[in-house]
């Protein structure tokens, strides 16, 4: 079984994030299946008090918020490791719907945050 990537926890403090565990309780799945969406790049995880932890705004009332894993592989696959993906998804940009990208997804704007990651591949 492959090591779960973890980011640096470039978050701020007052981000809420929450345990695998508490993630495996909302979206009714198992931890292990937490784990795999971690392994997978659905999911991106810090370590916060010794815990692996995944921000709380990544989750929304059907799961893991629409765009998020897309994003992620757009991201990825442009190089960026999952620290600078994490600072990517929580900077600021006025010009976007929601002021940061994670808002951006969880407001229904992920065609446009895909948008601009795809954009900083180039």
């Amino acid at each position: 079984m492959s090591a779960i990537p973890v980011a640096d926890d470039v978050l701020d403090p007052d981000i809420a994030v929450l345990t695998v565990a508490e993630v495996a309780n909302t979206l009714g799945q198992s931890e292990n299946k937490v784990r795999q969406l971690l392994r997978e790049g659905h999911l991106i995880a810090v370590r916060r008090r010794g815990e692996l932890s995944i921000p709380a705004e990544f989750l929304g009332p059907n799961g893991v918020i629409k765009g998020l894993p897309g994003t992620i592989t757009v991201l990825s696959d442009a190089g960026f490791s999952r620290t600078e993906m994490l600072r990517w998804l929580y900077s600021e940009d006025d010009t976007l719907p929601g002021v940061t990208p994670v808002n951006a997804l969880r407001t229904s704007h992920g065609t446009e945050v895909k948008r601009r990651a795809q954009a900083m591949a180039f």
